[in-house]
Parts: C-alpha cells; structure tokens; sequence
C-alpha cells in the first residue's frame, strides 16, 4: 500500500487571484497569471480568478466578450470570473484613468462569491490591486500583491500622454495596494526601491522572478525561414511583443531605414502598432506579423537571427519585460536597446544571453546586430546560455515553488498573528 501524499500548507486552501489580464492571452502576465491559478487549483482546495475581458496586446475586446458584462468559466480547474470594463484603443493618461476606473468599479461591485482564505493580485493592474486589498481586508484573510510593473513609474517614464500629471495619483493608488499587504513580491530585485519608497517594510519584500511559461523550439530553423519567407543569408532582427509607448519602437523603423540588407520583423500588437505602419511606410525590409500561436511561437523566435527588446531611454526601473524569458529559451542572441542601469540591462547581463547598446540609438543597434549575424559561433554561444540561463533558474517547476512558498509564509504569519491575538 503507498504512503498517502504528503500534505502542504496550501492544501486544503481557497485562493483567489486578481489579475485584469488573463488567458486566452497569450503575451504580457496574462500566461502568468493563469498558469499560477491552474497550479493552484491542482494542489489546493479551490482557485478563483478575478479578471477582465481579454483585450492584449491589441488593446481591442476580443470578439466573443464583446457585450458581456458579467461571466463565469471554467478554465483548466479555475473559477474564472470575468467582469466588463472599458478598453482604450489608444494610450492617453485619461484613457488609462478609464480603463482603471472600469476594472475598479465592476471589481468592487461583483467580486466572485464565498470568502478566500487569501488574495494574491497581480500588479500592474492600480485597480487590480485595489481590489484585491479591498476584498482581503474584507474577509480578514492574508493579501499578496505581485509587482510585475510599477504603474508610477510607468506614468512618469514611458512617454504616455499626460503621464506627468498621472504619475502621483498612479503612486498614490499603488501605495493603497500595497501599503497593508502581508507579504509583497516583485520579480525583480531593481523594484524593491520603488516599493520601499511606497511605504512597504523591507522586511516583507520578496522576490519571485517570473518563469519562462513556453516550450523551447521544436521545428527545422531553416524551414521555418522559408515558410516565413525569410531568406537564408539576410539577416534578420525580430521584436515580439507588445507595441506600445515604452518599447520605444520608433528605433528598429529608423535601424530599417538605415539598413536595407537587415530584415526588421515587428511580431505582435499593441497601441502604436498603427502609428509604427505609418512610420515605416515604404521600407521593403521591415514586416508586421501578429502574434504567432503558442505552438509556433519559439519556432519562429529561434528562426530570427537576433531578438531585440528596446525600451525608451527614459524607462529605468519600472518594468521589466516578459518577453525576456521566451527569448533566453528560444536559443537566439539578444540585443537589448535599454538604460544601462535598468532592471533589464540588469538581467540581460546575469544571463550572458545578450549585448546592450544604448537606448533610442538605431546605429549603435544595427552595428551590434549585424556583428551577431556575421559570427554565427558568438550568436551561438549568447543563445546557449539563454537557455542555460532559463534551465538553471527560470523553469516554471521552480518559478511555481517560489510563488507556493511566499504563499505559504503569507498564511503561516496571519496564523501566528492570529495566535498572538488570542494570547493578548
């Protein structure tokens, strides 16, 4: 007779996630979020998720949301309750105001039914966060916000119209979210600044990197390129991802036009995908492709010769982007057009997967690339340690373990906070 498996603290738990993005997306902390959930309706008593309608990286409702107000799913074991809010088509800083505004409201009005015995949300979402403090100091239960971006910052450096004047009432809403929170995770060591001078103790800052949430390459490179149309001896610079103002884009069309013999691929959507087409009217040698399926995804990452993740000179330390960790398992160099002292110049240096080059700089970028296209074994050994890289310490097993575990020490002090309340 086998032994009886053992168990957790999480095991006989309700958990409840806040996250405005959420599957079927398939970029962004929405492939987070859901494989956090189904995680843990697989080894807890019961997952709800708190979300939106999907809406990213297009920043449009997708077609089958579109007029509902208010649904329930179930998604791979997941209570997956959905609530309508608006989407801008376009970033201004009253448009996101909306957007927050909406996620807020419906939030608040409608949260999922029965009491969690824990909150954990998912941040950059302002309102996200607000609600999930909302409904944990409601129920009397341990609140886990996760800063995956911070909103503030973002307000004030990513170049997002009227963002000056939103960046304090951004901070304000954040230092809500988090200011009474048990425990609260970033996933990178450069935001622990940024929270700290939000009024957290660092004491109950921990850090949970995000994990790489896709499967390496499995197809022929060259067939892939062909299928592409990508010929064998051009060289070709590929960005994945969102399109929007902090990327900075406006690089990779100016390196295009600097360089007819390179082949810039923009792969994916966003709010500046429109005026990024219009930029780069008539250049033969830069191509938009939408977001690639899941199962092709890395198969067309590891058909490029270089990947490139760009961010305005001006952001510092309030993101640092997902795509990083689909890039390092893809086996492709990178090369990033970031701040030196950013939390992404920071992790392409500790992967060794990559080169840096100054920000908003197209003939900086294209000299760095076209010297990984030319020497086949650098490119070679820059992509093999990305791979390393995420074997070693990006694996969802121990990304998963890292969130288990801050869970668990969350739940751990409300009940010895519990116990020292009953003893007074």
């Amino acid at each position: 007779m086998s032994a009886a498996a053992p168990r957790t603290p999480l095991h006989d738990r309700r958990i409840l996630v806040v996250s405005t993005n959420y599957a079927p997306e398939l970029t962004g902390i929405g492939p987070y979020a859901t494989q956090l959930a189904e995680h843990w309706a697989a080894t807890t008593a019961r997952a709800d998720v708190l979300t939106g309608m999907p809406h990213y990286p297009s920043w449009r409702t997708d077609e089958e949301y579109r007029g509902v107000w208010r649904t329930t799913e179930h998604r791979g074991g997941v209570h997956v309750h959905r609530r309508r809010h608006y989407v801008p088509p376009r970033q201004t800083a009253l448009r996101r105001g909306l957007f927050e505004l909406t996620v807020l409201g419906h939030g608040l009005l409608a949260p999922p039914p029965g009491r969690p015995d824990a909150v954990v949300a998912q941040m950059p979402s302002l309102a996200g966060g607000v609600v999930g403090a909302r409904i944990a100091r409601r129920h009397g239960v341990p609140y886990v916000p996760v800063v995956q971006d911070l909103m503030g910052a973002a307000a004030a450096q990513s170049g997002i119209r009227g963002g000056g004047r939103a960046a304090s009432a951004a901070a304000a809403a954040e230092r809500y979210a988090l200011r009474d929170a048990t425990l609260v995770g970033v996933i990178h060591e450069s935001f622990v600044p940024g929270v700290m001078a939000l009024g957290v103790d660092p004491a109950r800052i921990r850090t949970v990197p995000n994990w790489t949430h896709v499967q390496g390459p499995a197809a022929d490179r060259a067939a892939t390129r062909a299928r592409l149309g990508w010929q064998p001896d051009t060289p070709v610079l590929l960005h994945s991802g969102n399109m929007g103002l902090k990327q900075g884009l406006d690089v990779l069309v100016d390196l295009a036009r600097l360089a007819p013999d390179v082949r810039v691929v923009l792969m994916g959507d966003g709010n500046q995908r429109g005026a990024l087409r219009a930029r780069s009217a008539g250049l033969a040698n830069l191509d938009f492709l939408p977001p690639a399926a899941a199962e092709d995804f890395t198969d067309v990452l590891a058909a490029a010769d270089v990947l490139a993740v760009t961010q305005r000179a001006s952001v510092l330390d309030m993101s640092v982007p997902s795509k990083l960790t689909s890039y390092f398992v893809s086996g492709r160099p990178v090369v990033a057009s970031v701040a030196e002292g950013g939390g992404t110049a920071e992790e392409v240096r500790r992967s060794g997967a990559g080169v840096l080059v100054p920000p908003e700089d197209p003939a900086a970028l294209l000299v760095a690339v076209r010297e990984l296209a030319a020497d086949h074994a650098a490119a070679g050994r820059l992509g093999a340690r990305g791979a390393a890289y995420v074997a070693q310490h990006l694996s969802r097993e121990a990304g998963l373990a890292r969130f288990d575990a801050l869970l668990a020490e969350a739940l751990d002090n409300a009940r010895g906070n519990a116990r020292g309340s009953a003893r007074r």
